[in-house]
């Protein structure tokens, strides 16, 4: 972390690698809440650090920023682990509450999360207290809809979800897919967000970072980019989880990518609507960007997470 601006004692950021999210941590006395959770094959690990870093404190509240699988995918098992009650954004509490795959973009995605409940939900404007911090609701809408991100005046500190990282932020799913104006929502949250006083931000994935004029500089250089060229932001959103992918699973035959990108909802919308490839021309795309990009290599007739 560079800079000046500090994380107070009272805040641990643990950053995680893909595939699951960054997990926030406030310490009050023996208390403890937490924001985000982690993806549902990371569960283990998740329990793991979050022991570690409890050190004996209780946790007794766990809050999502956004809805999706990397974000979500641990909820159940950190509660079943620490009994903590879990506080999702308004919006999205009716897709848990019915467990909608669909509106979770679990299916829409072909990415996965354990069921859970959840206790007590927030809303734009609302306050909670952690880390002995009052921090406010701001909406987020972009990456997902119905996202939250979290601002404590107070120390000028930002937790930000997948709205604002320091490269950019989030696929904008519902932009790629033409269910909702993703692009519009997106330039309103960052404009939000940049009124807001900001030393300091703990990203949904990354190292904390004080280079908040530059990374907003950045975000809305992306946007205007992917407003110009909706082939990019279309490509953007295949290449990213199609490797969230690949390091799930390892591997997978080559032969079958072409037929898994028609299967799975976000790929096979992204092509119609942006690229208009045929199967093994997008799938010879994406095999040769993923090689250049160091993130997968050919080994024989399958495709390997390098």
């Amino acid at each position: 972390m560079s800079g000046v601006a500090r994380l107070p004692d009272s805040l641990q950021l643990i950053e995680r690698g893909w595939l699951s999210a960054n997990n926030v941590l406030g310490f009050e006395g023996e208390r403890a809440v937490l924001v985000d959770s982690g993806y549902v094959s990371h569960a283990g690990q998740t329990v793991d650090l979050l022991r570690h870093a409890l050190d004996g404190r209780r946790l007794e509240r766990l809050i999502n920023t956004h809805s999706h699988s990397d974000h979500i995918g641990c909820n159940a098992a950190v509660q079943r682990a620490f009994g903590c009650d879990i506080t999702v954004p308004a919006g999205m509490a009716p897709a848990v509450a019915e467990w909608n795959e669909e509106a979770l973009l679990l299916s829409i995605a072909a990415q996965d999360a354990e069921r859970f409940g959840f206790d007590d939900t927030l809303s734009p404007g609302d306050r909670f207290e952690m880390g002995a911090l009052e921090w406010q609701a701001y909406a987020a809408p972009g990456h997902d809809m119905d996202a939250l991100v979290y601002h404590n005046p107070e120390r000028r500190l930002l937790i930000s979800g997948d709205a604002l990282w320091r490269d950019g932020f989030g696929i904008l799913f519902v932009e790629v897919l033409g269910t909702a104006d993703g692009l519009a929502a997106t330039r309103a949250t960052l404009e939000a967000i940049g009124r807001l006083a900001v030393d300091l931000v703990l990203p949904g994935h990354g190292a904390a970072f004080v280079e908040f004029d530059d990374a907003m500089m950045r975000a809305f250089a992306r946007l205007r980019a992917f407003e110009e060229d909706g082939g990019r932001m279309a490509r953007n959103a295949i290449r990213a989880c199609v490797t969230f992918m690949l390091l799930e699973k390892r591997s997978l035959p080559i032969d079958s990518l072409p037929a898994y990108l028609d299967a799975v909802p976000l790929y096979r919308e992204a092509n119609r609507r942006f690229l208009g490839l045929g199967a093994d021309a997008l799938a010879s795309w994406l095999i040769g960007e993923l090689e250049r990009a160091g993130v997968a290599r050919r080994e024989g007739e399958r495709l390997v997470a390098a």
